[in-house]
């Protein structure tokens, strides 16, 4: 997801500065608006790959934003406001927005849900088999190997393999793994995480005391090496 532009429109400063933090973390870059005015001027000039917009705007409001984004384009758009009745959320939704969050908001989860809808998107659904030298892992039939061994994973165990073997030499943080495997929604603590590591070793490596696959990065997290370092 790295590179994606994101056009954040909100009149308030605070949040839009917020979301921003969030996003360029993640590698995104980020086009800001205050009105819908602008909003309309940068969606056109820039093209953003996503649209995260405020609905009580100045001027022109987001629900009339998103209709006239919607006669132009497919720009994914997920709607932030504080408005939260269900006529709203419908509203929205009918107009053509892809999500619907609402204020008070987690940048965490905002983050989670533009990853989603990116997702979804044509080409960005990444590929149906990856082999990291004897290990394979199969996201189309969900079955993972070692040297043709079949591999009898939990499903929270190949989510974290999946996520691992896609990057390799990448180090996750307990918080990114737990976010990739289990949900921006989780509740649990992150060292819940190194549990499922060690099971996952006991099944993948061949010593799981030391394990020449998943590496331990002291004080970081975990990463994949596609052989012993």
């Amino acid at each position: 997801m790295a590179g994606k532009r994101v056009l954040v429109v909100d009149d308030d400063a605070k949040t839009v500065e917020l979301v921003k933090l969030y996003l360029n973390r993640d590698g995104y870059k980020v086009l800001t608006a205050y009105n819908g005015v602008e909003a309309l001027r940068l969606a056109r000039e820039s093209h953003p790959d996503l649209i995260v917009l405020d609905l009580m705007l100045p001027g022109i409001d987001g629900f009339e934003v998103c209709r006239t984004l919607r006669d132009e384009s497919d720009v994914p758009i997920i709607m932030l406001t504080a408005r939260t009745t269900d006529q709203d959320k419908l509203t929205g939704l009918g107009l053509g927005a892809d999500d619907y969050v609402t204020k008070p908001f987690s940048p965490k989860e905002l983050a989670a849900r533009i990853r989603a809808v990116l997702r979804r998107l044509p080409g960005e659904r990444g590929p149906a088999e990856i082999k990291r030298g004897e290990i394979t892992v199969n996201f189309f039939k969900h079955e993972a190997s070692l040297a043709g061994r079949a591999l009898n994973l939990t499903t929270v165990e190949f989510k974290l393999l999946g996520v691992l073997v896609k990057e390799p030499g990448r180090v996750f943080s307990r918080e990114q793994l737990i976010e990739k495997a289990l949900g921006y929604d989780f509740e649990g603590f992150d060292r819940t995480i190194d549990v499922h590591i060690l099971n996952l070793r006991r099944k993948l490596e061949p010593d799981p005391i030391h394990p020449r696959y998943i590496k331990t990065v002291y004080g970081a997290g975990y990463k994949f090496v596609g052989s012993a370092e």
